[in-house]
């Protein structure tokens, strides 16, 4: 017991902004929106949050999370739902095949299941568990997980509106892979008012330090740093890419902003997510000025639906 209290005594201490957040987190049903927004904005970045006159692409995430509601983003956001939306637009092939759905662990049948596979939580962001051999799985650990994301409101950490509704479920996919290596490198597409302009690709997740290199759409590097850090490595340009690009624009076609990821699997194009609000508008870029320019991508006065 004393333990504990010292330990929380040195976070307070050690950590104070870590403590802020997390006592925010705990009051955000008490606090309306916008009031929420401005204190987590103030918080995240030591300044005040302009809705009147957003001019940063953090700022005017913030404006779309309060302003910009059309019910179907709700569907877009759900990792079961927004497949249909995916299949309509361009074909069942880019979509990584679903095993299954759920409303709790305890539903799930893995004797029904193949060896390999993943599952997913449908509401939030890494409620994720992979299986590459059902004999060796921890199926407690992966109940554990699972079972605390379905309890988890998404909505109420950034107020991302889309996910205030989405039902918590449960979904395996099929296992990919790629067979020269491990390592599934996935590529984010920054989409505003149905055209790409930039990408990050995310490369060394299984070795838990990840690296995003950011390029413009000539696959030109950006001197731009945000969450990690870059590769430092020659990254070369995707087969496929222009591929993505187009895809990306069907996807993202009358939505004002939004990030498509895909995965290359040998060789072959799978649809990952759709993100509306990239690291919940809440994280600096490196230099600042990316910041503006990401911004200037997204013209508000375009916007109709509020």
């Amino acid at each position: 017991m004393l333990t504990a209290v010292k330990r929380k005594i040195k976070l307070v201490i050690n950590e104070p902004k870590t403590v802020c957040y997390k006592i925010l987190y705990i009051l955000s049903p008490l606090i309306n929106d916008k009031t929420y927004l401005k204190l987590l904005f103030f918080l995240s970045f030591g300044y005040k949050l302009d809705l009147k006159n957003p001019q940063t692409y953090n700022e005017k995430l913030q404006w779309l999370k309060l302003y910009y509601r059309k019910p179907e983003l709700t569907n877009m956001v759900d990792k079961y739902e927004v497949k249909k939306y995916v299949e309509d637009l361009i074909g069942r092939e880019y979509v990584i095949p679903t095993l299954g759905v759920w409303n709790s662990f305890d539903e799930i049948d893995f004797d029904k299941l193949p060896n390999q596979f993943v599952l997913k939580t449908t509401h939030d962001q890494g409620g994720v568990v992979i299986c590459k051999d059902k004999l060796s799985f921890d199926y407690i650990k992966a109940r554990k997980l699972l079972n605390k994301h379905l309890k988890f409101k998404h909505f109420y950490l950034s107020r991302e509106w889309p996910y205030k509704d989405v039902k918590p479920r449960i979904i395996a996919e099929k296992y990919m892979a790629n067979d020269e290596n491990e390592d599934l490198n996935d590529f984010k597409f920054f989409c505003f008012h149905g055209e790409p302009q930039a990408l990050f690709i995310a490369t060394e997740r299984q070795t838990g330090n990840v690296k995003f290199d950011y390029f413009d759409m000539d696959f030109s590097p950006l001197e731009l740093v945000q969450s990690y850090q870059r590769s430092g490595f020659e990254v070369k340009k995707p087969i496929g890419f222009e591929k993505m690009a187009e895809l990306s624009r069907i996807l993202t076609s009358g939505l004002p902003h939004v990030r498509v990821d895909f995965y290359n699997i040998n060789g072959k194009i799978y649809f990952g997510e759709l993100t509306f609000f990239h690291h919940g508008g809440l994280t600096p870029f490196h230099p600042e000025e990316w910041d503006y320019k990401f911004g200037n991508w997204i013209d508000l006065e375009k916007i109709t639906c509020k």
